[in-house]
C-alpha cells in the first residue's frame, strides 16, 4: 500500500512540489503544480503536505504576530528571523488592491503595519490556502504549514546555516542544504534532481524541505511550533511545523523511509 508526502513552495504563480511514497523510496516525483488541489487531488493523494504558506490568518494583528511566527523567528535567531514575514490580518490578506491590503492592516494591527509589496505578491498563496481549508475542511488533517528555513535550521542541529539561498554565498547555501536533505533521509536521486522548468533552484529545495516534514508528521515525530498550536476565528491551526532533527554531516542512522 502506497503512502505518498509531499511538500510544496509557492513559485512565480504556482507550486515547486516533491513527492515520495514511503513504502518504496525509490517512487518519486517533482514537479510544478498549477494548484493545491493539483497535487491533493492528484494520482498519488498524498496524505501529508508540508506547504510553505501561512494557515491560520489573524483578524486582528497584536503583540507581535501569530504565535507560530513569534515560535519560529524565536528559533532562527536574529540571524534568520527576517525570512519569517509579518502576516497581515485578513481583510488586508483578501484585499483587492495592495493600496487596500496597507490600509486595512493598518486599521487592523497593534502596532499599526503594512505588508511590504513583496509580502503583498505571494498573498495569492495564502488566500489559496485559506479559501482552499474553510470549503474543505477536511483537507486540514493533510496540508500543514512549514517554513523551509526553520526546517533546515532543525536539520543542521538547531545551527545556522553557513550560506544564504540568495546572494554571494548561494551555491555554498543550497549544496548545504542538498546535504541536510541527503542526512534526512531522502534518496540521492531525488535530492540531486533537475529542477522542473519555471521553477528555482531555492523553490526545489524548499518544496523537498516540506516533503521532510509531511513525512515527519505522518510518522508522528515533527515538532509543532508553538507547542500546543493556536486557532485562527475559522479553526484553522496556526503552527508551523518542524522536521526531526539531524546531527549536521551524520547520516541517519533510520531507513531512508521507514515505517511508524
Amino acid at each position: 500500500m502506497a503512502r505518498w508526502v509531499a511538500g510544496l513552495d509557492g513559485c512565480r504563480g504556482a507550486w515547486a512540489g516533491a513527492l515520495i511514497d514511503l513504502d518504496d523510496p525509490g517512487a518519486w516525483r517533482v514537479g510544478l503544480f498549477p494548484s493545491i488541489t493539483a497535487l491533493l487531488d492528484g494520482p498519488e493523494a498524498p496524505l501529508a503536505v508540508g506547504i510553505d504558506v501561512p494557515i491560520g490568518l489573524p483578524d486582528r494583528v497584536t503583540g507581535g504576530g501569530r504565535v507560530a511566527d513569534l515560535a519560529a523567528r524565536a528559533m532562527l535567531g536574529p540571524g534568520g528571523r527576517a525570512s519569517v514575514f509579518p502576516v497581515p490580518p485578513r481583510s488586508a490578506v483578501y484585499a483587492e488592491t495592495y493600496e487596500a491590503a496597507k490600509a486595512l492592516s493598518r486599521a487592523a494591527s497593534d502596532p499599526p503595519f503594512a505588508p511590504s509589496i513583496q509580502c503583498w505578491n505571494i498573498l495569492r498563496y495564502v488566500r489559496e490556502a485559506d479559501g482552499l481549508l474553510r470549503e474543505r475542511p477536511g483537507l486540514g488533517r493533510r496540508l500543514h504549514e512549514v517554513h523551509p528555513e526553520v526546517a533546515f535550521r532543525c536539520l543542521n542541529g538547531g545551527r545556522p546555516l553557513a550560506g544564504a539561498k540568495k546572494g554571494p554565498a548561494r551555491q555554498a547555501g543550497l549544496d548545504q542544504r542538498r546535504e541536510l536533505l541527503a542526512a534526512a533521509g531522502l534518496p540521492p536521486a531525488l535530492v540531486g534532481s533537475d529542477r522542473p522548468r519555471g521553477v528555482g533552484a531555492d523553490d526545489h529545495l524548499d518544496a523537498m524541505a516540506g516533503l521532510v516534514v509531511a513525512r515527519d508528521i505522518l510518522l508522528g515525530r515533527a515538532v509543532p511550533l508553538p507547542d500546543p498550536p493556536g486557532r485562527d476565528a475559522y479553526g484553522l491551526p496556526v503552527v508551523i511545523w518542524a522536521p526531526a532533527s539531524v546531527p549536521p554531516g551524520q547520516a541517519a542512522e533510520r531507513d531512508a523511509m521507514p515505517s511508524p
